[in-house]
């Protein structure tokens, strides 16, 4: 099943039934944001037993249009958004870095930095450089602490496109990773069962129409169950938790007016736009420090 959220702070949820049309089951779990979780979570803590009533409510006659909804992040309340840094061998090379994810482990994003499909990334700053990241991300299914990687997969709700837009500098980073719209992912979350193997998967992203990154995702140093795995052996991973698995080579600068896609096989598009309007000057001074990323392409 293909789920989502839409309203102006996710307070509604739907089950895709075509490409054009959804069922909306809201009414499943009333109250909005009930104990300042989002129809979503409670939705992804209560599945197993709310399958008969969705199956029920995917095959009624109460369709919505999907043209014309203010799509929301898959989940716009994660508890905690999971990052894997270097994933790739080709991202390490083309970065300059001598570790990867082995030495690394995760780091946070801020949870306030999502952004609905179709939103519009701010560049904060004029003086810095900002790449996109292509990511294939997941969403935790069901409370999880200490879990071994054989079973790693059965905590897993399902899967949904995500950019890490990214600040290039020596700042940490969870800074440089955070600022408000730098986490867009969507638009739909995709339940596991329906995205089958993942090694077949194809991420693809391009900018303003340039394809810059693709890849398999059996390529990940660290695959799915493995990250899973080691980040439940750090913190306790809650329902609506995301873990996004990085990016391959190809990240690139941004700039004003550009667009971003990220289309995942089985799994869907992502696209965003960019924007630099009230952009000012970066009060911190890492530009020049930090892992070293491929020079510019000129732009055609």
């Amino acid at each position: 099943m293909r789920f989502f959220s839409f309203g102006d702070q996710g307070e509604r949820i739907a089950v895709l039934v075509s490409d054009s049309e959804a069922v909306e089951l809201t009414g499943l779990l009333p109250g909005g944001f009930t104990g300042q979780l989002s129809p979503m979570r409670r939705m992804i803590e209560r599945y197993e037993s709310l399958v008969p009533e969705i199956a029920a409510k995917a095959v009624s006659d109460d369709r919505i249009k999907i043209d014309g909804l203010s799509l929301a992040p898959p989940v716009p309340d994660p508890s905690k958004v999971i990052a894997a840094p270097v994933n790739y061998v080709d991202h390490m090379e083309e970065m300059s870095q001598d570790s990867h994810i082995d030495s690394l482990g995760v780091f946070l994003k801020a949870p306030s930095s999502v952004l609905a499909a179709g939103g519009v990334v701010g560049l904060p700053y004029t003086d810095r450089r900002f790449d996109q990241e292509g990511e294939l991300a997941l969403v935790i299914g069901r409370r999880a602490r200490n879990v071994a990687v054989a079973d790693a997969l059965h905590f897993i709700f399902g899967y949904t496109c995500l950019l890490d837009i990214t600040m290039r500098g020596g700042e940490d980073r969870s800074t440089r990773k955070s600022f408000d719209t730098f986490t867009p992912m969507g638009p739909y979350l995709v339940t596991a069962d329906e995205v089958g193997d993942l090694g077949s998967l194809e991420l693809k992203c391009t900018v303003s129409g340039d394809l810059r990154q693709k890849v398999m995702i059996d390529d990940l140093i660290w695959g799915v169950p493995e990250l899973v795995a080691y980040a439940s052996s750090v913190m306790t991973l809650l329902p609506g938790d995301v873990i996004t698995t990085g990016t391959p080579k190809g990240v690139g600068p941004l700039q004003d007016g550009d667009s971003v896609t990220v289309e995942i096989s089985r799994v869907g598009s992502l696209s965003v736009h960019v924007s630099a309007d009230g952009a000012g000057l970066s009060p911190t001074k890492g530009a020049n420090r930090g892992p070293v990323p491929p020079p510019a392409k000129e732009r055609g």
